[in-house]
């Protein structure tokens, strides 16, 4: 079940946008995010450390991905809730390993493409963090304030989110000139 980000649970919001250079009818989101090689979600950020695509018991898409976020090891279990050529709506209820424990944490990722002109499009890579139930025991428990997680949280995201977007852009035009991976 979706965890609705309010005031009183939201930990980070992040946009990026970059540049493809492809014409928008060549770009396929879903299709890039859902055959993405392990090797080359790596190259996208030197804090990717794995990823995977599988299905969850309905059969809906969902990518498995594990990377650093600060001082997190993050295992994400994005479900695809909406996927189209222009549009990703990726959930995540990831788990969040530190030096204090885990905890769970709900992520949205949205990916989305719009055309610029007949050449190039604009990608843009927009995540929330949300704390759940298990996030604020564990603040609870190490005496961490919701402000203090979401402020780490927000420059921890936002410089990895920095990092990723242009090279999924650039990963995502290769794939859509060239129908290869490649960065």
């Amino acid at each position: 079940m979706e965890i609705k980000q309010t005031s009183e649970n939201a930990l980070s919001h992040s946009v990026v946008k970059a540049v493809i250079n492809a014409p928008i009818e060549m770009v396929n989101i879903a299709d890039w995010l859902f055959n993405l090689p392990d090797a080359e979600y790596q190259k996208c950020s030197t804090a990717h450390i794995a990823a995977g695509f599988t299905r969850t018991i309905e059969g809906e898409p969902m990518s498995i991905n594990v990377e650093t976020i600060g001082n997190a090891l993050i295992i994400q279990h994005y479900v695809a809730t909406e996927y189209r050529a222009d549009y990703c709506r990726m959930l995540s209820v990831s788990d969040s390993i530190t030096t204090n424990g885990r905890s769970k944490v709900q992520v949205l990722w949205e990916l989305k493409v719009t055309k610029l002109d007949n050449n190039r499009c604009e990608y843009t890579n927009e995540i929330h963090a949300t704390a759940t139930p298990e996030f604020f025991a564990f603040m609870k428990a190490h005496n961490i304030t919701l402000e203090q997680a979401a402020h780490d949280r927000q420059v921890a995201s936002d410089a990895h989110n920095h990092e990723e977007t242009p090279l999924f852009a650039k990963s995502i035009e290769k794939k859509a000139l060239t129908g290869n991976y490649g960065i």
